[in-house]
């Protein structure tokens, strides 16, 4: 293992529009390379979290959780005129539990309070969230050798700065007092880019001078080297501009990809980079961070003197079924009292009660709510509850499609809510919990295969029709799925399944136009590399997730500006994973 390394500065599918290293395809390159870690750092937000972890686990590689910050120096409360709102770029890695915390504390104040065209820290909230982290100055956007006069378009049109050596050098100084000793690297980076060896030097001299241990590190961008045509295109789409622009932005070189332990060693030798390489090893050790997938944490609900959730809950429910049923039969009240158990048993009683007040809520305001939909249906309790309006026993529906003991599952009751009052609903939800235990929740649009060729058609300077022709050539979509470009350019083989086969053969029309249209292929290919990955955030529709503590204890949460909605940072699977109670607020 000496001989290895770990790439502690990864950019994912998650970095959106400048990251196109696919999650599953990052892990899978490192494990075959036999690197003990990696890190996940996109681009000021712990998007992609969840997936990493998950996958890297899958693949026996250590997951490090980490983040590039925008911090700025001034403070980020600071809204500045655009031509003079600094913020340099800063590679932050979670040590332990409590550097997890803090990270996802720095991730979410950087919008709550910093968002300002990006989201922002700055020294005084680092020095606050500080425990637990391991900070490193940074790619040639970074504080310290933006100091060094590196005259290198880094970010959003964000250039360098005069050279100021003795700033650097107390710049570099202050980030270690807040890290702590041991806790803060200087991180060297070289893609062949003159910046970049222009201040290596410079660099080397003040880890010596400060007494700041070396990090090798290769700010990747996507997982192989040949993934940096379909990179480049990715930084078009990001511009608007097309490959020929020589004055677009773009990276100089073509090195940005998870290279190997030797090609890191071989960059970094240990005679010239002492420890560069080694440092990125010992991190690996020192990071550990256990998230828990196996938990529930359903908020508890304020139930009156002389009850707890459970006993309230069955208050309720002989009240209902009085109102439903008069006099309860054997059949009604056996069927009542194993929902009950079985809902005790599970931990669920909460679950049911915040439910039935927000369906109770919803009829004192005269809000119009939906008789229910789904497997919810199948539930006594809740028909007794009003939840919904259709009787299973009447029906012969079964509640163990809804909720089964044999099933670790929180229970999914969509609640339709008059479209014209769904924010009324959430509003009501938070004041009743707080505001800081409820947001909604992220998703993301991904490239699909139409819109990377055109994409592509347009970023390699095609005209308008050729790329429309192309795309309108893709099959149309089977039971709502797609086709990829793969599938319709890879022949199924005999084991493949009958949608693989189906979108093969309504492609040849697409075949037929890569044999016969002028540059159809250089189209085809760079669209390939770009269809799947992650193009912009936005809101779910429904989902809302409620928390028995601030969120941002548990998953990191954005604001994009004063007046907008707050939403988790992690997607709809990754809050259910985390235990917590997502439900869907539906128009």
């Amino acid at each position: 293992m000496a001989d290895s390394f770990a790439h502690l500065h990864v950019h994912t599918e998650f970095s959106m529009l400048d990251g196109a290293a696919r999650v599953a395809d990052l892990v899978k390159a490192v494990a075959a390379d036999g690197q003990p870690a990696v890190a996940i750092t996109d681009h000021g937000v712990l998007y992609g979290v969840v997936d990493f972890v998950k996958a890297a686990t899958r693949e026996g590689v250590n997951p490090i959780i980490g983040i590039e910050a925008y911090l700025t120096p001034g403070s980020r409360f600071d809204r500045l005129p655009r031509r003079e709102d600094k913020r340099y770029h800063m590679t932050i890695l979670a040590e332990n539990e409590v550097g997890y915390k803090n990270l996802m504390q720095l991730a979410s104040k950087a919008y709550l309070d910093g968002y300002y065209y990006k989201p922002r820290i700055d020294a005084e909230l680092l020095a606050e969230h500080a425990e637990g982290l391991i900070g490193t100055s940074g790619c040639l956007g970074g504080h310290v050798p933006q100091l060094l006069g590196v005259d290198e378009r880094t970010d959003d049109d964000q250039r360098g700065q005069e050279r100021d050596f003795d700033g650097a050098v107390a710049a570099a100084a202050m980030y270690k007092d807040i890290f702590g000793a041991g806790n803060y690297f200087i991180e060297l980076q070289d893609h062949g880019i003159p910046a970049q060896r222009k201040i290596m030097d410079d660099l080397l001299n003040i880890a010596k001078t400060v007494d700041i241990p070396l990090l090798a590190a290769n700010d990747s961008h996507y997982t192989h080297a040949h993934e940096a045509d379909a990179h480049d295109a990715l930084l078009c789409i990001q511009t608007g501009s097309i490959k020929s622009d020589e004055d677009r932005f773009k990276f100089h070189s073509q090195e940005f990809y998870i290279k190997s332990a030797s090609q890191m060693r071989n960059l970094f030798p240990q005679d010239r980079y002492p420890g560069a390489c080694d440092n990125t090893l010992l991190i690996a050790e020192r990071a550990r961070v256990e998230i828990d997938f196996d938990q529930t944490l359903l908020p508890p609900f304020t139930v009156p003197d002389g009850h707890n959730e459970d006993s309230y809950l069955r208050q309720l429910v002989l009240e209902g079924a009085a109102k439903r049923y008069g006099a309860l039969d054997r059949e009604h009240a056996e069927r009542i009292d194993y929902e009950l158990e079985v809902i005790s048993n599970m931990g669920f009683s909460s679950y049911f009660l915040i439910v039935w007040d927000l369906i109770a809520y919803a009829a004192t305001q005269g809000i119009r709510t939906g008789p229910g939909r789904g497997s919810a249906a199948g539930s006594i309790v809740a028909y007794c509850l009003s939840i919904t309006d259709l009787d299973p026993i009447k029906y012969g529906l079964i509640f163990e499609r809804f909720l089964n003991p044999g099933r670790r599952e929180m229970p999914d009751i969509d609640m339709d809510f008059d479209e014209r009052y769904r924010s009324e609903m959430i509003r009501y939800t938070a004041e009743k919990y707080g505001s800081d235990h409820v947001a909604q929740i992220i998703t993301f649009s991904t490239i699909k295969g139409k819109q990377a060729i055109r994409d592509a058609a347009r970023v390699l300077d095609y005209s308008y029709s050729t790329g429309d022709q192309l795309a309108k050539a893709m099959p149309p979509a089977i039971l709502g799925k797609d086709a990829t470009i793969d599938q319709c350019l890879t022949k199924p083989d005999s084991n493949a399944s009958a949608n693989d086969r189906d979108h093969y053969n309504a492609a040849a029309g697409l075949r037929d136009l890569m044999k016969t249209l002028d540059g159809a292929t250089e189209i085809i290919e760079t669209a390939r590399g770009l269809e799947g990955l992650r193009r912009q955030d936005s809101i779910h529709a429904a989902a809302v997730v409620i928390s028995p503590e601030p969120l941002t204890n548990i998953v990191p949460i954005q604001r994009k500006g004063e007046g907008a909605e707050v939403v988790t940072q992690y997607e709809m699977h990754g809050v259910e994973e985390l235990g917590l109670l997502k439900m869907d607020f539906l128009g």
